[in-house]
Parts: C-alpha cells; structure tokens; sequence
C-alpha cells in the first residue's frame, strides 16, 4: 500500500476472530483457541499500528481507529478470550494514544450487536431481540452509525485515547 500511494493517513484496525464458548465452559477454552483469538484481535492491530506509524506521523494528521467491542467494556460476549482480548484492544488504545501524540490521534470504537453482519445472522433471533429491548433506544447499533463514528474521529483534531460504544444505549455499555 506505501509503495503504491506513498504513505497511509489512516488505519482502521477492524480485523478480529472469535468463537463462542461459554464463560463457564474453561476447559473447552484451550490454549490454542486463547492464542488464537489474542493473536489476531491484539497482536495484529498492535503490529500493524507499528508498522504504520512512520507514515501516519509524516503529516501529524494520521488516525488510528481500532474497533474493539461492548464485551471489552462490560464482561459480556462470545467467550472471556474474545472479551479480554477486546478490553486489552481498548487499553492499547491508551496507550497508543499517548506513544502516537502529538502526531496521530487514536481512537476505538465499541459495537455491541450490529444487525445485518454476518456475525448478527448466526445468532439466534431471541438473541438479537434481547439486544434490542435491553437497548434504552429499543434498537441495536448500525454499520451506518460506527462508519460515522470512524468519520467523526477522523474529522476531529483534539480527541485521543476515547472508547465510544455504539450499541443503542444498552446500559451494560453506558459509562
């Protein structure tokens, strides 16, 4: 990509891999599934803002939005390893909020729920209708309303080091 452009303004790190297994269920949380699952939704956002760094500092305008999820707010989720590593995605958000400044802003977002994914369509329907009466709007998140988010980072020159849940106000992510 910087070979062909030149530099990157901004990185979106949205990448992540899951699978369900109930937080009671440890012994069926394995290692490899741990690794797994932190390899890709922690280590990989990590590398890649590493890697990336030099160009998004070339103008002191790049951004960096990572998008982590309600689970790394409240613990909730998939499984503890899906939640934890999204908990630890908002904390490198921190951090490299601080390490990045002054030259790149760095922000995350927090869906909960976001009907019309692939990832809302396995759900059970009584899934996605708990989501939404639990939400103080009587509806889930959209893709719509977390691309807005990542443009309203983007736009915005004094915000760093924020975690926005974008779920349609389900108080388990209201803080």
């Amino acid at each position: 990509m910087i070979d062909r452009f030149g530099w990157i303004d901004i990185l979106v790190n949205n990448a992540a891999w899951n699978i369900g297994i109930p937080f009671a269920e440890l012994d069926a949380l394995t290692p490899e599934i741990w690794d797994r699952v932190l390899e890709t939704n922690l280590r990989g956002p990590f590398l890649l803002s590493r890697a990336f760094a030099p160009s998004l500092r070339r103008d002191r305008t790049g951004r960096i939005i990572n998008i982590a999820s309600i689970a790394g707010v409240a613990p909730a989720g998939s499984s503890i390893a899906y939640a934890a590593s999204k908990a630890a995605l908002i904390h490198l958000t921190h951090c490299l909020a601080i390490a990045l400044a002054p030259d790149v802003t760095v922000n995350c977002i927090a869906p909960g729920l976001v009907e019309g994914t692939r990832m809302a369509e396995r759900l059970p329907e009584a899934v996605k209708q708990m989501a939404r009466t639990q939400s103080v709007l009587e509806r889930t998140g959209s893709a719509d309303d977390i691309a807005e988010m990542a443009v309203a980072y983007c736009r915005a020159d004094s915000v760093t080091g924020q975690t926005v849940v974008v779920d349609g106000g389900n108080p388990m992510g209201m803080r």
